[in-house]
């Protein structure tokens, strides 16, 4: 009878393992994709005029952009803070991004109107797209492996395959003019901004903006969860249809 009690017990704990993984890839997968028709959605509206804080796409991008940033952000303590006590993935993009050439990292950590982490990281995310570079900040910071291990629990987009996939997407948004006022309400940093799903629920699969070979590989990563790569990134450009392609071809 003991025997058959241990043998219930890991076989609950196993289910229970299973059923949580399943769960966060599921997150995972749908983050991603409603990343995807975010930015479809930007370079639908906004190539032909700039785009600022007044866009409710926007808005619902950068809420997209920031939950993905933080997805399995890990919150125990470190030896180092923001100046407000509390951590977020700014603390972790200003690490892991030092490295980006000309990087507007110490730029943000000097402004006097924000100190809170999550509204630096607010800043950054709207100087990156100012700049049209934060594909180019992504993929440098998801090259420090360590750093990105040091700040994400197993799991997190920023360590599977799907973040390849979020920078592929982010080169489009170079297509756009972004302009913005680093000032206000906006960049509070108070409370989180919740993403409007309903936008995205006239898209279905017929727009073919998730390839037959990214679900299959999103799918067997999602089954391989205590398998992370060591180098979470793949390059950019891989074959005709990948975004920068598609970006390419928007843009002619």
């Amino acid at each position: 009878m003991e025997a058959s009690f241990v043998q219930t017990t890991m076989a609950l704990g196993l289910s229970s393992k299973k059923a949580s993984s399943r769960n966060v890839a599921v997150e995972r997968k749908n983050l991603i994709t409603v990343c995807r028709f975010s930015v479809k959605t930007l370079l639908e509206k906004y190539t032909a005029e700039p785009i600022d804080d007044s866009s409710e796409e926007f808005v619902n991008f950068a809420a997209i952009l920031e939950q993905i940033l933080s997805h399995r952000f890990k919150a125990g303590p470190v030896s180092w803070f923001s100046s407000d006590g509390q951590r977020g993935f700014w603390d972790y993009i200003r690490l892991a991004c030092s490295k980006v050439p000309n990087n507007c990292v110490s730029s943000i950590e000097n402004m006097e109107n924000i100190s809170t982490a999550r509204a630096k990281g607010r800043a950054w995310i709207r100087v990156a797209l100012m700049e049209k570079r934060m594909s180019e900040y992504i993929t440098t910071a998801l090259r420090d492996t360590r750093t990105t291990r040091r700040f994400y629990d197993s799991g997190a987009i920023m360590l599977r395959d799907e973040a390849t996939i979020l920078t592929g997407m982010l080169i489009g948004l170079s297509a756009i003019d972004f302009s913005f006022c680093l000032k206000g309400e906006v960049l509070d940093g108070k409370t989180p901004v919740v993403i409007d799903y309903t936008p995205y629920l006239k898209f279905t699969q017929s727009y073919d903006y998730l390839t037959d070979e990214e679900e299959r590989h999103s799918a067997e990563s999602s089954t391989s969860e205590d398998n992370s790569p060591e180098h979470p990134y793949l390059p950019l450009v891989t074959d005709e249809d990948s975004w920068y392609s598609k970006w390419h071809k928007m843009e002619q």
